[in-house]
Parts: structure tokens; C-alpha cells; sequence
């Protein structure tokens, strides 16, 4: 798929743990939304980044990691396919992990000073999930949330005074998950699920690593 004129470049991060049996045809077979979107024949194809800093999409095979810091120029159109490779990678990965995806806008480049300044930027940043299980996914939502608010809060507290905030958001997380399971046993799918992306504002800086 050619995409001219792309309004975004679009870069996707995250390390992902792969179960032991996992090998390079089932990744690729996963990955497939990504390199059929980038116009590649295969996931090999579509490894290298539209940067050549970044290391792109890469199998760790002796330590079975899935790792990826690539970028593809595109539109609004690549979020299609996100779902389908989040539930690609659920029946692959051993362990939850986070999947950062940021859009920068191209009409904004950092060191353009003829940018119209009156033309908002449509940078986007969010972070999409996967795990072999719910409990999974939302345990890697826990500790990363854990983390954005002792960082927030260490400024103003000692760390070990923050004990009793850490209980409140492991308590709210058991709710969660104890909701997840009532809705499942209904037969309802679960409203604010583990597959719901956490959005940001501001354009992050592009990961080298």
C-alpha cells in the first residue's frame, strides 16, 4: 500500500515476551497488519524503519522477545489495524506488555519555522495493551500506573509515605478484574476492558532503542 503525501509518520514501540514455542512464522503471521499496511511481501520486508536510527521490528529468537521501534509514514486509516494485531499477539506473548504509538504530524516539524502557526497539530500518542490473559493485561496496566504516580507524587511525598495510594490502585484494579469476570459469566463483553488504549497529549520524542 503506497501512501503518498502521508500526513502522519507514525511510530510504534514496545517489547513484547513470546512464549518458547513462538517462532518467526507465527510472529510474522501476527505482525501481518503491519507489514501488509507498510506495502512489504513479508514481515522481513517491512522490518527496517522509515528511520534508519531506529532499529525497527525485530525477533529475538535466543531471548524470544518481540522487539519493535519502528516507523511508517500513513494516516488515520493504520488504527484499523491495531485491533487486529493486538488480538494477533494475545495468543502469542507469555507475559502483559505495553505498546506505545505515537502519530506526529508532518505539517509539524520541530525545526520548521514557516509552520502555520494558526494550523493545529494532530499529534496523537496512546498505549495499547496485550497479554495471554485479562489478568495479564491489566497487571501491566497496574504497574505502569503505579509508576506515572509515585513519579507524580515523590515531588511533594517520600516514597514510602505512598503505600496507602499504591493499596487504592491495586484495590481499583481488583474491581476491575472482578467486574471483567461477572460480565464474562453473563456473557456481556466488559465495559472499559484490558484492551482499552490510555491516550496522551504532546509530541513525545522518537525511542532510539
Amino acid at each position: 500500500m503506497a501512501h503518498y503525501n502521508a500526513p502522519f509518520e507514525i511510530h510504534v514501540h514496545g517489547q513484547i515476551s513470546l512464549r518458547l514455542e513462538v517462532g518467526f512464522t507465527q510472529l510474522q503471521d501476527a505482525l501481518k497488519p503491519l507489514w501488509k499496511y507498510a506495502g512489504a511481501r513479508s514481515l522481513a520486508d517491512a522490518s527496517d524503519s522509515f528511520y534508519e536510527d531506529e532499529p525497527g521490528i525485530f525477533f529475538d529468537d535466543a531471548e524470544h522477545f518481540l522487539r519493535m521501534c519502528w516507523t511508517v509514514e500513513g494516516d488515520d486509516d493504520f488504527r484499523q489495524i491495531l485491533d487486529e494485531m493486538c488480538m494477533n499477539l494475545n495468543d502469542l506473548v507469555s507475559e502483559g506488555a505495553a505498546i506505545e504509538v505515537t502519530f506526529y504530524d508532518t505539517r509539524f516539524d520541530d525545526d520548521d519555522e514557516e509552520t502555520d502557526q494558526d494550523v493545529d497539530s494532530c499529534d496523537d500518542f496512546f498505549m495499547l495493551f496485550v497479554g495471554p490473559d485479562p489478568a495479564a493485561i491489566m497487571q501491566v496496566q497496574r504497574n505502569l500506573l503505579v509508576q506515572d504516580v509515585i513519579s507524580l507524587m515523590e515531588i511533594h511525598f517520600d516514597v514510602t509515605d505512598l503505600g496507602g495510594v499504591v493499596a487504592e490502585i491495586d484495590q481499583l484494579f481488583r474491581q476491575r478484574f472482578d467486574n471483567l469476570v461477572n460480565s464474562l459469566q453473563l456473557g456481556r463483553p466488559p465495559r472499559g476492558g484490558p484492551s482499552a488504549s490510555v491516550h496522551g497529549n504532546g509530541r513525545k520524542p522518537r525511542h532510539l532503542h
